[in-house]
């Protein structure tokens, strides 16, 4: 019996997607749950799952654009699958592919490989001689680990030869419409960035006092991610207007904060949204963000997970960045950049400190936020992260809050 596998609805207004890939070869025998494929939409990328086991039949090639519903490939499930079938290098049904890989000129002899990569090269058939030439350059910490190893061995001497190659390939659905809604960004919105910087010497004391418990409780270990996320939502509660958007002629301002974590992944950027991060603790932000992030690089979110954001938050420090003007998540108003911490001479009680201070920077609509809206939130994002504390007692000091003033 051939059971067909149809293009499943990424979404409400999709019509077609792009086959990105098959994960196993025409007649392969697959598994019943077993990922065979990915697709590709606009919105979203989703698994194509095997329902049940047998050999498949691929119908649609990668790269091609298909309708939703139409029948990308088939299963016969007449052909017994005894177990889960393992992709692996036949290196050994190819003498001359196990003597390229194992033969090793004397002078190269002294070159070490790990077991690792000994295993990559010998799944794709390659030898010493071909890493080193596929090398572009010894960096300066490659000499130094060779001085520390006290090693003698000295590297062949190599010949670049130049290129002219180009690469192309087909822009995909989701970056197609992530190009689009940054130009209308720019194009629709009043846009401006606001700055300030933050002192991260409180929250760094508390990671490095509390990890081990925090870890040993939750089984996961805290970061900035969640300080910044409890931050913004209080600010948030402090500026509505900040959690607001244009919808027609009427501004639309939540009660509740559903904050969108930009992740970076090779399909593109990626939004995924907590919901009502204002109700949560810290240990429950840090395991929502590891979840949502985990699933976003594995290309494993739903369309549902990534959309009704009502503010964004930004991460460009951990690519290094010093500063940047973070573009908004339409239809949100605001977006929040995060940026790497860096030890700097700062003026504290008129002397001169040296603090982990990062720059913080808020893009924001100015059609729906006034520019003392800006300042305030990005001020009181900064005044809770350098007061932690305060993230109980919202806006007052806690001697404040036990003064009853």
């Amino acid at each position: 019996m051939a059971l067909e596998i149809k293009i499943p609805s990424p979404g409400e207004s999709i019509t077609e997607v792009e086959l990105a890939s098959w994960f196993v070869e025409d007649g392969a025998l697959v598994t019943k749950n077993q990922e065979i494929g990915e697709i590709e939409s606009e919105k979203a990328t989703l698994p194509l799952i095997a329902v049940e086991s047998g050999q498949l039949k691929i119908l649609v090639q990668e790269g091609e654009t298909v309708e939703v519903g139409v029948v990308v490939a088939s299963i016969d499930t007449s052909v017994e699958v005894s177990e889960v079938p393992v992709d692996t290098p036949e290196v050994t049904s190819s003498a001359g592919k196990e003597a390229h890989v194992q033969a090793m000129p004397p002078d190269l002899k002294g070159i070490k490989v790990t077991p690792v990569a000994k295993q990559m090269m010998e799944k794709e058939g390659l030898s010493v001689e071909d890493i080193l030439n596929g090398l572009r350059k010894i960096s300066a910490a490659d000499v130094r680990q060779v001085i520390q190893n006290g090693s003698t061995a000295k590297l062949p001497e190599r010949t670049l030869i130049p290129s002219r190659e180009e690469e192309r390939k087909k822009v995909s659905q989701l970056r197609k419409k992530i190009s689009e809604r940054l130009v209308s960004v720019k194009n629709e919105t009043a846009m401006l960035t606001t700055f300030n910087e933050a002192d991260m010497s409180a929250i760094m004391a508390i990671r490095k006092k509390y990890q081990e418990q925090f870890v040993e409780k939750y089984g996961i270990k805290l970061g900035f991610m969640s300080f910044f996320t409890k931050a913004v939502t209080e600010a948030l509660r402090l500026f509505p207007a900040a959690n607001s958007y244009l919808d027609g002629e009427e501004v639309v301002s939540p009660v509740y904060c559903d904050i969108g974590i930009a992740v970076q992944t090779d399909k593109g950027l990626m939004v995924p949204v907590i919901r009502n991060a204002e109700t949560m603790s810290l240990a429950q932000l840090e395991q929502q963000i590891a979840d949502l992030a985990t699933r976003a690089r594995k290309a494993r979110l739903g369309i549902e997970e990534m959309s009704g954001g009502t503010f964004t938050i930004s991460n460009g420090g951990i690519y290094g960045s010093m500063l940047s003007t973070p573009i908004l998540n339409p239809p949100q108003s605001g977006i929040l950049g995060m940026h790497n911490i860096l030890e700097r001479p700062v003026a504290i009680n008129g002397k001169v400190e040296i603090r982990p201070m990062m720059y913080i920077a808020l893009s924001y609509d100015h059609r729906v936020i006034d520019g003392k809206d800006s300042v305030g939130f990005l001020k009181t994002v900064k005044t809770l992260l350098e007061d932690p504390v305060r993230l109980i007692f919202g806006e007052q000091a806690p001697e404040q809050f036990l003064l009853e003033i």
